[in-house]
């Protein structure tokens, strides 16, 4: 409590304040489709009366959502998604503004519990969640399951998969809309917003030449293709581990190197985890890596990577850089650990850039609004954007960028439609 306290003093800081508004300015100002749908709708306050509880990066891309809910009427309390990601002076911006905001940068595990708890009891009644952890303590924690929650929107992939192990274990209390799986957000957020946001992370903290390195993708789901065209761009000699098949087959046609973690681990000299998976990067991989391999994870959360094998059983570990962790195992080799084994793009860099985050926060914005009006038919599943939302959303990307499209004739649409060609 006396921590809170002294960050509640922090954010009032008039500096760092002004410093949360001009980007926050700066972010509003590149996320036109999402500015286009607040001001489009804030005339009629449809979230007045109504409180809303977000767990998210705290970043200058989620100030913009959070002042924009604030602008649809809503009452809002928000937390941060990680202990590391913070952006104080977006956090210190959005106190100023009237949000009531839980979060600093570089929380313990406990600060970051209680950041959430504190959300929750604001009583809110719909749910903004990036990780699922708000979710699973209205869910499990006893004091908050009678809270009168409408639904819930997921950012991630990994929240999305712990909501649904949720639901099938038949103890949903609530419907839940998978933002994640949106069109307009896996295939922009999770691809060209993560491929981008990782290449910074790793620049800032590793400060060495991509070109000629071979970069080590673990996973090709939309994040670790979005990481593997961007190394690749970057001039690295890009190697793909997967478990799926498919997924493998499609990073070979997309003229990837494709191995197992065991042959990889051995020739890599940079190593990005994008599963969600536990335990991807192993203690006997670790010990198998070349001297001076270097680390990293973008999942959302830090059990990728065996970071308790680095960080607690090596011979040494010294900061080297600014999140970067130099690891000195007892066989004396040298592995570099980027952001603790979290998510590394937001942890050594600011995340995505606000342009993609558009879309991203468009959905969710429209999801909640969806909630409100129809939680009393929907089915306590976890289900994806309406369609008709992910559509408009495309649209109105298209129309922010200037660019325009063919639509079909009525000849052919009368083709499409018949049979006797």
């Amino acid at each position: 409590m006396l921590l809170l306290l002294l960050y509640v003093n922090k954010i009032k800081n008039s500096k760092l304040s002004n410093s949360g508004e001009l980007s926050y300015k700066w972010a509003r100002n590149h996320m036109k489709i999402l500015d286009a749908t607040i001001n489009k709708l804030k005339k009629n306050k449809p979230l007045e009366g109504i409180t809303l509880g977000f767990c998210l990066h705290i970043t200058k891309e989620t100030s913009v959502l959070l002042m924009g809910a604030k602008e649809l009427g809503a009452k809002v309390a928000a937390c941060g998604a990680n202990p590391l990601t913070t952006q104080d002076d977006i956090a210190a911006y959005l106190a100023s503004n009237g949000i009531n905001i839980f979060a600093w940068n570089n929380q313990s595990n406990k600060e970051y519990n209680h950041c959430i708890e504190r959300v929750l009891e604001y009583k809110p009644n719909i749910l903004t969640d990036d990780g699922a952890d708000m979710n699973i303590k209205s869910h499990f924690v006893k004091k908050y399951n009678a809270l009168d929650i409408m639904g819930s929107t997921e950012e991630t992939t990994a929240g999305v998969n712990r909501l649904k192990a949720i639901e099938q274990k038949g103890k949903l209390r609530y419907p839940v809309i998978a933002v994640n799986n949106a069109y307009t957000k896996h295939m922009f957020d999770n691809k060209y917003g993560t491929g981008q946001s990782t290449i910074d992370g790793y620049l800032r903290s590793m400060n060495l030449l991509f070109a000629s390195k071979r970069v080590v993708v673990v996973g090709y789901g939309w994040v670790g293709k979005g990481v593997a065209m961007r190394c690749k761009g970057m001039g690295s000699k890009v190697i793909v581990t997967e478990i799926s098949a498919i997924k493998a087959l499609e990073a070979h046609m997309d003229g990837f190197d494709v191995m197992t973690m065991s042959k990889a681990c051995r020739i890599g000299d940079i190593f990005i985890t994008c599963t969600g998976m536990i335990n991807v990067i192993t203690k006997k991989h670790l010990e198998n890596m070349k001297d001076g391999a270097i680390v990293g994870n973008v999942g959302h959360f830090d059990v990728e990577i065996n970071t308790k094998f680095l960080l607690k059983e090596s011979k040494s570990v010294n900061e080297v850089r600014a999140n970067l962790s130099e690891c000195i195992l007892n066989n004396t080799k040298k592995i570099y650990l980027i952001g603790r084994g979290r998510v590394a793009n937001l942890v050594a860099a600011e995340g995505h850039p606000p342009e993609v985050m558009a879309q991203s926060f468009s959905n969710q914005i429209l999801s909640i609004l969806y909630i409100l009006k129809n939680h009393k038919t929907m089915k306590n599943v976890v289900s994806g954007v309406p369609l008709e939302i992910d559509r408009q959303i495309a649209i109105n990307a298209l129309h922010a960028m200037n660019i325009n499209i063919d639509t079909l004739t009525k000849e052919q649409k009368n083709y499409m439609n018949d049979w006797n060609l």
